[in-house]
Order: C-alpha cells, then sequence, then structure tokens
C-alpha cells in the first residue's frame, strides 16, 4: 500500500466503523485461546497488534514498506520489516498469524499462504480477511494497490493448495454491500476518509447487526476466514 494510504489509515483506524468491528471480530475469535506468539502481517498503524497484545499474546508486527514501519514504530509496536513470501520467522515458531486485508495486495499469494504455513506450529491458527466479489472492483482497489478481489472458491483453494484446512469461511459487511457497490461504481480514488461521527456511529451500528443475523452466507464486501496446517 502506498505511503499516504498507510498514513490515511493509521489516522482512521482508531475510529473508523470498518476498522473498528474488524478489531471486536479479531478479539472474539482469540477469546478463551491461551495466549503464544503471534504475527500480525501488514499491521500498518496496529490496531489489530494491540487487540492481540491487551489479550496477553507475545506478538510482532510486519511492514513490508518503509513507510508502514515507521507509523508501526511510532505508536511504540514491536515492527519487523519484511516480505510476507519471505517471513523473516523461525519454522513451526508462532500459535498464531493474522492478515487482515493483506493478501489482496501480494502477486504471488500463494508463497505468502505457504511462507505462513512454514511458521506456524502444527496447532497454530491462520486468520484472513480478505476483499470480496470481483464484481466489486473499484478505483477504490485501484488507489490502495489491491491485485484481486476472492470469491469463497478461489480463497478456499489458495488456502489448500498452500496446505491448510479452512475451519470457517464467512462474508463480512452483507448490510452494507448494496451501499458499498453504488458508491465505488462512482468512486475515483480510495473511500479511506474519515466520515461525520453520526454518519460514523450509525454505520458501526449496521455491521455490528451482523454478530446476530444469518447473513454470513450471503455475498458481502468482504470475506473472512480461519484455517489450521495440515497434519
Amino acid at each position: 500500500m502506498r505511503g499516504h494510504e498507510v498514513r490515511k489509515l493509521t489516522a482512521l483506524e482508531d475510529t473508523h466503523w470498518w476498522y473498528a468491528e474488524r478489531r471486536h471480530l479479531l478479539a472474539r475469535s482469540i477469546a478463551g485461546r491461551p495466549p503464544g506468539r503471534a504475527l500480525d502481517i501488514g499491521a500498518a498503524g496496529g490496531g489489530n497488534t494491540r487487540v492481540l497484545q491487551s489479550a496477553g499474546w507475545e506478538v510482532a508486527a510486519l511492514e513490508y514498506g518503509e513507510e508502514g514501519a515507521l507509523v508501526g514504530r511510532s505508536r511504540g509496536l514491536e515492527v519487523v520489516r519484511g516480505d510476507a513470501t519471505a517471513l523473516p520467522v523461525a519454522d513451526s515458531s508462532l500459535d498464531l498469524v493474522v492478515a487482515y486485508d493483506v493478501l489482496e495486495h501480494i502477486v504471488d499469494h500463494d508463497a505468502a499462504v505457504r511462507q505462513v504455513r512454514r511458521v506456524l506450529r502444527p496447532d497454530g491458527v491462520f486468520q484472513i480477511a480478505v476483499p470480496a466479489d470481483p464484481r466489486l472492483w473499484s478505483e477504490h482497489d485501484v488507489a490502495v494497490d489491491h491485485v484481486r478481489r476472492y470469491t469463497r472458491t478461489t480463497l478456499t483453494d489458495l488456502l489448500s493448495r498452500s496446505g491448510f484446512v479452512v475451519d470457517d469461511l464467512w462474508s463480512w459487511n452483507v448490510l452494507l454491500r448494496p451501499t458499498v457497490a453504488l458508491r465505488r461504481r462512482a468512486s475515483s480514488g480510495s473511500d479511506l476518509e474519515e466520515m461525520p461521527r453520526p454518519v460514523n456511529a450509525a454505520l458501526r451500528v449496521v455491521v455490528a447487526l451482523e454478530r446476530h443475523l444469518p447473513v454470513k452466507s450471503l455475498p458481502g464486501v468482504s470475506l473472512f476466514a480461519t484455517a489450521h496446517p495440515v497434519a
């Protein structure tokens, strides 16, 4: 992701409805799991890294670009500079790897997922979030350097051929998909931007409703997955 987009993301992620709900989902996913060693790939401002830290995990933030690493360190994170396709991490040394909105930026995403498989312990967990549905491709994707958007099939196939078993796969941001699709049809760049507090609060309520509604199998804006290494 370009440096100025990383800065925009960092400025927004503490309060923006999208990132706030993703942090909730991450916190819920690790609830009850004994903390261990974790890696947050593409950590940017470190919102997800701090979720793991607060739950007792020993976590490092991985950033490819200099700008992202500087941002993370300015927020007190332990940041490792490195390429997701050649992780600077020992074999079978991690209990958890998180890659939220990362794989879509990587041309050779197979190499990146194989690297995650290499560094995870046999009982480790890989948590993924990616943008869904090529039909939603827009200038937003271009502005934030996406290479692709995923379907359930393409994400499952990627994980399977790279040595993972998919434990759970679900759609997210289902209720707001029509609004996002309409807005991005007319977009001319990234939609990472600050919005009025009442609008932000209203969108946070809408997306939080999905925690309680049976919508995870419907088309959404993102896909989330949890996977473990093949024995």
